[in-house]
């Protein structure tokens, strides 16, 4: 088979699964099911002559050849996007950034960082969407993304192994707070204890995965009683104003706090900060995605945040 014969669904399920990591969320976000995606990925390798996509216990990475072939099918899939846009009369590609940022960032700083832009750049158009940062990480890498917000936390390592490295700048760095119910006794005071932690019900974050245990204070010296679980902050915070537990909450999110609740610093314990990383592919970004960086990048300032020198 000639690699010129790829169809561009092929592609777009390719540049899918490289996006989402695993072939069942990436047949999940197409609407495909599973066996779909797995032979249009069987197809592209087979006319590539090479495999594009490292199997791994943990999902699927971008062999060399996949690099090679899934820079090429951005720049394809872009155009073809631009066309339709083109024809429905929508703003030109030139005009659009991609950004990707995950929850937090979404309380305070993406709203008055597009606001901004609207006032002072109206000819750029944003287009957005909320993930996690590694499934943000690999958006960047597949290029379904111009920029990204990230989360870290300490030591603070670089979100991916993959190279060339990521271009990162740190936006925020601030502590992590504990959010608890007005009527709880930890309430009474400014600050919380790092040792009145221990036995207290938490609002965790999804029922399994990495990320079990967001929302617990870390390194509790004990096994710590999940009373609830949630994806989303609005949610736990909610929660947490009903009486149901306590969490813990970047000190971003205290303005979007529901009445009920106090956001408080925590002490007694090592330091816990969260860094909120501005992240893009290394090579010169397009005028339109440096527009949009120095507008988030202004309302990271305006929110009383210190980014790196």
């Amino acid at each position: 088979m000639d690699f010129t014969d790829v169809s561009l669904t092929a592609l777009r399920v390719f540049r899918a699964v490289a996006e989402q990591g695993t072939f069942t969320a990436a047949a999940a976000s197409l609407g495909y099911t599973q066996s779909a995606v797995s032979r249009q990925i069987a197809a592209i390798e087979r006319a590539a002559g090479a495999e594009l996509l490292e199997r791994r216990r943990d999902g699927v990475r971008l062999t060399s050849a996949g690099r090679v072939v899934m820079r090429r099918a951005t720049v394809v899939l872009d155009e073809i996007d631009q066309a339709a846009r083109e024809l429905s009369g929508l703003p030109e590609e030139g005009g659009i950034v991609r950004l990707g940022w995950v929850p937090t960032a979404g309380t305070t700083l993406v709203p008055h960082a597009l606001a901004a832009l609207r006032r002072s750049d109206p000819g750029v158009h944003v287009v957005s969407r909320e993930g996690g940062t590694p499934a943000l990480v690999r958006a960047l890498r597949a290029g379904s993304i111009d920029l990204a917000l990230l989360s870290s936390a300490p030591p603070f390592r670089a979100p991916d192994a993959e190279a060339p490295p990521l271009a990162l700048q740190t936006l925020t760095e601030r502590a992590l707070c504990l959010a608890v119910p007005t009527t709880h006794p930890l309430a009474r005071g400014e600050f919380v204890d790092v040792a009145d932690l221990r036995g207290q019900r938490w609002i965790a974050g999804s029922a399994s995965g990495a990320d079990r245990l967001m929302g617990v204070w870390p390194g509790l010296d004990e096994r710590p009683e999940i009373a609830h679980t949630a994806r989303d902050w609005l949610a736990k915070l909610h929660l947490v104003a009903a009486g149901c537990g306590i969490t813990t909450v970047p000190s971003a999110l205290a303005p979007a706090a529901p009445p009920g609740v106090r956001i408080l610093p925590v002490r007694g314990g090592p330091q816990e900060t969260r860094r909120l990383l501005l992240a893009r592919l290394p090579q010169p970004p397009a005028e339109p995605v440096v527009r949009l960086a120095a507008a988030l990048r202004a309302a990271a300032l305006g929110n009383g945040t210190v980014p790196d020198p």
